[in-house]
């Protein structure tokens, strides 16, 4: 072969080479990325009910089904509530006894295949808890974004942002918490839920895109009468959460922010998500190039610019270092640069944005003395 024809072959191979390259990150990307709301992220085992009776669910065991608190039990047409373990209940080595709560959809029968979640609750405020509720919607930067806000007398709002994988029914967790103190509070979807705009490229932007729509819950509660506003995030809400704080137009009305796992280190949790969705390693890399391609997303492990990494308003972080997905060392290293103004809460044995469902009593008591001061 001449030099100049096998020049061009080798020139031929390595484009070749170099576009499936591309084209596997891109793969990888959107695998990792193209998180359905409602849909559960990966990670946990799926689980075998082996057994259930009043008040107790024998489930396979495993680290999941062993984790102390309170978690939903999911599966299609299937919603029910687990409590602490019952060590004390015969069972066989290779499974685990639980209280059940209470089942709120489907019916739960031996055989079925389920996995924890962190939502406990279907429905709305009013068919979870009986509280009245406003079903509103927030003029969003993609069109209307629908919302349930439930009313109170006290003039400083919370506004609660699930995150990537759960909808607005995650947060439901906490509403009963903030009613009980007369707390207003707004749950909004935003793009890419059910009911609201879809993302443009339909794929998650790990809150980069997504802060956009805080900006417009927090601009519909004002226009509403709060004075102020605390949000209160869960993984990427949390991320949403800290950019607006930083970026947000109205950003003066925020009083101060409540971080449950936030997102700090993106391409870790990047790597994170598409491991979990069995992406071979070696498309590791390539992944996390072809999202800051697709995306916009910057390189770092800031949630944003580096602005929304210093917060400047009371911040409460609850995080752990048992999850998976959002990597907890950032939390600390964050409440380290601004002491006195960020507070950690360590929470550990709790998957992401799981931190309540470990420990409701203390998360709720932590909440309520960051809250008191701003109300």
């Amino acid at each position: 072969m001449r030099p100049a024809t096998a020049a061009a072959a080798a020139v031929t191979t390595l484009i070749g080479v170099g576009a499936a390259a591309v084209a596997a990150g891109r793969y990888a990307s959107d695998v990792a990325l193209r998180a359905s709301s409602g849909h559960p992220l990966p990670g946990d085992p799926r689980l075998t009910v082996h057994a259930t009776g009043p008040e107790r669910i024998t489930l396979t065991r495993s680290l999941a089904s062993l984790r102390p608190g309170t978690y939903g039990v999911a599966a299609p047409g299937l919603h029910a509530v687990v409590g602490p373990v019952l060590d004390r209940v015969p069972h066989t080595a290779d499974t685990v006894v639980r209280r059940l709560e209470r089942v709120e959809l489907g019916t739960l029968g031996t055989g079925a295949r389920v996995r924890l979640t962190p939502q406990l609750h279907v429905g709305t405020p009013l068919t979870a808890f009986g509280l009245p509720y406003e079903d509103v919607e927030i003029p969003g930067e993609l069109g209307p974004l629908p919302a349930w806000l439930v009313p109170a007398p006290r003039a400083t709002w919370v506004i609660a942002l699930h995150g990537l994988g759960t909808t607005r029914e995650h947060p439901l967790n906490l509403v009963p918490f903030l009613a009980r103190r007369k707390v207003p509070v707004l749950v909004p979807a935003y793009r890419g839920d059910a009911g609201a705009p879809a993302s443009p490229d339909g794929l998650a932007h790990l809150g980069d895109s997504e802060w956009r729509d805080v900006d417009a819950a927090i601009r519909y509660a004002v226009r509403r009468g709060a004075a102020k506003v605390v949000l209160h995030g869960w993984g990427t809400g949390a991320s949403m959460a800290l950019r607006a704080a930083a970026e947000s137009g109205v950003r003066d009305r925020i009083a101060g922010l409540v971080l449950d796992s936030p997102v700090l280190a993106r391409e870790t949790t990047l790597r994170n998500l598409a491991t979990a969705h069995r992406i071979p390693g070696v498309l590791l890399p390539l992944a996390v190039r072809a999202a800051r391609a697709m995306t916009g997303m910057p390189a770092g492990r800031s949630p944003a610019a580096p602005a929304a990494a210093d917060p400047r308003v009371p911040t409460l972080i609850l995080h752990g270092p048992d999850d998976t997905l959002a990597p907890w060392e950032p939390s600390v290293e964050l409440a380290a640069r601004r002491p006195g103004l960020v507070t950690l809460v360590t929470v550990r044995h709790a998957p992401h944005a799981a931190m309540w469902n470990a420990d409701p009593l203390r998360y709720e008591e932590a909440v309520r003395r960051f809250l008191t001061p701003l109300m």
